[in-house]
């Protein structure tokens, strides 16, 4: 069924890129509604914004918005009977379960054709772990192919999260290479009128530090939103503290972080082998950064996140994407992959020298030390960064490094956690933090982000307690005794997202990428 659909997508679409299938119409079975009146009831609320739980309550939704939530009783006594309102188109029994807002991931790309050719495969695990937002940075390298799912997830007519386009500069157009400050202004005047969100900066090729301070200031008067990876080509000319003074929106990954705070040099004192080029040699040396910056707690360390803050830079540390160089053995043998990651991105992810992020030729135990080490350091910088009132969101950066969609953004909420973050913390960097910074740069409130009345209808629903444990979001659950009859048993998983008023039944788009895997391993035995 879904090779017809997207055999009938792929007829009806425009002209996208030759290794690229369009993602597959939503069929009739993945999501009902919106409904006249969705009723969620008996549910306790964690409510987005850092204020804590409560319930039990019902939640009224008409068409896509929140309409009302109200008290369903006592804790500890029976729900109050024969509640108000009546004659719901649908109603959901929450009783004794969780309702979150929506999960914003601000780190996001799709696959392509050599991880995974259906492009609804990520839409579908994230929603399943109940991401209902995503920013592309970017989702696809065609700005063309991005705004189309940007506007057939706004449509609902694809099984997708609801979609911020970021694009890198230059992408897109047919004006040549953006090599000057006036062409990077023109660019982003460009993208602006085709409707893309905002702008992902690499800090190479001919991103000079010139070009994107220009590029920044353009955004920032036609409302795009900016996010960075300040790699190693361009940090000696911008590193992250100049960025932000700059007006950048957002630094992602812990690049420029640690260039910003070195003590006794202006650049990291690499090892004398290193190559940038060569991935195993990037990677590995990187973290040996850990040990050359200024000491956490410091006086120069606090100035430096006194200063993003004051700038309203947004840290985006995406710790899981690298977690496996701290853990190779771990991350590749993870409980997923056996069911929910496909062939073709699981030899992605072999070590290879032509896939990036595939860097573990000879990996060893003195890399892993050294990122344990390094990210002893980093979580300590993010932590005391939201410490201090400053923004941390989370993204996942998804599609290489043994991370597979949805269950390396539940690994990130877990690496908050280790971070320091309390539950809720947590919770509120992956809701409402990432709400605010989608729409901070276009001076919108946002409409999602927490469960309140009058917000879109953005939520999860989930059986457990995710504040008691972070596992329990996994799409695979965590493992618990059952101590009636002494044995292990899986519990939690996310039981329904529901995005812009539509209800998915989590499980049973888990149980179709199963389906779609399976079918992968079966052709690629049949063809050896």
């Amino acid at each position: 069924m879904r090779l017809l659909l997207i055999l009938a997508a792929l007829l009806a679409a425009p002209a996208l890129a030759a290794d690229m299938l369009p993602t597959p119409a939503r069929s009739a079975s993945e999501g009902a509604g919106p409904y006249p009146r969705l009723v969620i009831r008996g549910a306790t609320i964690i409510q987005g914004d850092g204020a804590p739980p409560y319930g039990p309550a019902d939640i009224v939704i008409e068409g896509n918005r929140i309409v009302d939530i109200r008290s369903a009783g006592t804790p500890g006594l029976p729900l109050k009977a024969d509640r108000e309102p009546r004659g719901s188109a649908r109603e959901i029994d929450a009783s004794g379960m969780f309702v979150l807002p929506g999960f914003v991931d601000t780190h996001a790309h799709s696959g392509d054709a050599d991880k995974a050719p259906d492009h609804s495969y990520p839409y579908r695990l994230w929603l399943a772990h109940g991401v209902t937002t995503v920013r592309g940075v970017p989702l696809f390298g065609d700005p063309a192919r991005s705004l189309d799912d940007k506007r057939r997830s706004a449509a609902n007519a694809i099984t997708a999260p609801r979609i911020y386009a970021y694009q890198t500069l230059g992408s897109g157009w047919a004006q040549g290479r953006v090599d000057t400050p006036d062409k990077a202004r023109a660019w982003v005047r460009w993208a602006a009128a085709q409707g893309v969100d905002g702008i992902k900066f690499f800090n190479r090729g001919d991103e000079t530090a010139a070009i994107i301070r220009a590029a920044i200031a353009e955004a920032k008067l036609r409302g795009l939103g900016t996010v960075a990876h300040l790699s190693q080509p361009g940090i000696a000319q911008l590193n992250a503290a100049q960025a932000g003074a700059a007006g950048l929106g957002a630094v992602t990954h812990f690049y420029g972080h640690f260039e910003s705070l070195l003590k006794g040099r202006r650049l990291q004192d690499y090892p004398a082998d290193y190559n940038f080029y060569d991935e195993a040699k990037r990677f590995g040396g990187i973290a040996e950064i850990w040990d050359q910056t200024h000491e956490p707690g410091g006086p120069e360390w606090q100035a430096y996140l006194e200063a993003q803050k004051a700038s309203g830079v947004t840290f985006d540390p995406t710790f899981n994407i690298y977690s496996a160089s701290r853990d190779l053995m771990r991350a590749r043998n993870a409980d997923w992959h056996a069911l929910y990651t496909p062939p073709s991105l699981l030899r992605f992810y072999q070590s290879n020298r032509d896939n990036h992020g595939s860097y573990f030729y000879d990996w060893t135990t003195a890399n892993e030390v050294t990122w344990r080490n390094f990210y002893a350091r980093y979580m300590r910088l993010i932590n005391d960064y939201k410490n201090i009132g400053g923004r941390v969101t989370a993204g996942s950066d998804s599609g290489f490094i043994f991370q597979t969609w949805g269950f390396g953004y539940v690994l990130e909420l877990e690496m908050l956690q280790e971070a320091g973050f309390a539950p809720l913390e947590v919770i509120e960097a992956a809701t409402w933090n990432g709400a605010q910074t989608l729409n901070e740069p276009k001076g919108t409130e946002p409409q999602f982000g927490v469960v309140r009345r009058g917000m879109l209808a953005d939520l999860v629903i989930v059986p457990e307690n995710p504040l008691q444990n972070l596992k329990t979001l996994y799409g695979t659950g965590t493992e618990r005794l059952n101590e009636r009859t002494n044995r292990q048993e899986r519990v939690g998983g996310v039981r329904w997202t529901i995005k812009d008023g539509i209800v998915f039944d989590a499980p049973a788009l888990l149980a179709s990428v199963a389906r779609d895997v399976a079918a992968e391993k079966a052709r690629d035995a049949a063809a050896r």
